[in-house]
């Protein structure tokens, strides 16, 4: 399907997709570029891509389609530094999770966005990073999401769907906006609550006993604090109005719950959970009915 993938960013997301396509035999040859060459040379090593280079530009040269994984803040300089050297018929795609600021980042660093340019969020991942966190069957029954522009290529867009497809994905398409929106509420908010429940005990008295004491419950609500904080400071950053609309609308519900608790009889409280329980068992319901 692609001869040449360049994938910038060879970690949990990019490594994964490498390893996936590479699974199935639909991919030929695979650059990896990154910053850090010991992670590369641990690439390498792995057999997850056949060669390596810490040079963009080199990186995409001849490049059949180019997969970009690396953080939102980093983004704009690798559009700038690769928008010379891509060949006409190079497809670009990434990985970025507010897909607004990726288009708007093209968009800055072009001129326009390319007609090549399929923006794409894979909703997926765990909190591990690094290429030796990566595994083929990631995306397996997972959804990704393509946000394709009005001027982008129908054929680009069919390539993407397929490569995606070819990893076991769910692909679904959707506005930008739409997609913007609906990560802020459930997976950018969760990781903040997550980050700021963790730092919150960190910093109280006594917290070597409150952690000592913590059960599942704890661990099962701050896995995700364990996630890259560099990556999600820049999600966060990057979907800073959609995300604050949502944060807004869970102080409200903080409030509620602090309500709550002045209701003796607990009524209040027992209304609130069991409409949580019963949304959340509707969802764990419709996924267990998805193919």
């Amino acid at each position: 399907m692609i001869e040449r993938l360049t994938i910038i960013g060879v970690g949990l997301i990019g490594g994964s997709l490498a390893r996936a396509l590479r699974k199935v035999g639909a991919v030929g040859e695979i650059i990896g570029c990154g910053r850090g060459w010991p992670n590369l040379e641990r690439a390498l090593a792995l057999g997850v891509i056949d060669h390596a280079t810490d040079d963009p530009v080199r990186a995409v040269q001849g490049a059949d389609l180019v997969f970009l994984a690396v953080p939102l803040g980093a983004m704009a300089n690798i559009f700038n530094s690769i928008k010379h050297a891509l060949a006409e018929h190079t497809i670009i795609t990434d990985g970025g999770s507010v897909k607004s600021s990726v288009i708007e980042d093209a968009q800055r660093s072009f001129g326009f966005v390319p007609n090549n340019m399929v923006p794409g969020h894979p909703v997926a991942g765990t909190e591990h990073s690094g290429v030796e966190a990566s595994f083929a069957s990631l995306y397996q029954n997972s959804r990704v999401i393509l946000t394709p522009l009005a001027n982008t290529n129908p054929q680009a867009t069919n390539l993407v769907e397929r490569m995606w497809r070819a990893c076991g994905a769910n692909v679904i398409y959707m506005s930008a906006a739409h997609h913007d929106g609906i990560l802020a509420a459930t997976s950018h908010l969760p990781h903040m609550l997550a980050f700021g429940l963790v730092d919150l005990l960190a910093n109280m008295q006594d917290n070597n006993e409150i952690f000592r004491y913590a059960a599942g419950g704890f661990r099962d609500f701050s896995r995700i604090a364990s996630s890259n904080p560099l990556m999600w400071r820049d999600i966060c950053l990057a979907n800073n109005d959609a995300l604050r609309v949502t944060l807004q609308k869970f102080i409200e519900e903080l409030h509620n719950l602090t309500d709550a608790l002045g209701d003796p009889s607990g009524t209040q409280l027992l209304d609130i959970f069991t409409r949580a329980k019963t949304a959340r068992d509707h969802y764990l319901e419709q996924l267990s009915d998805e193919p």
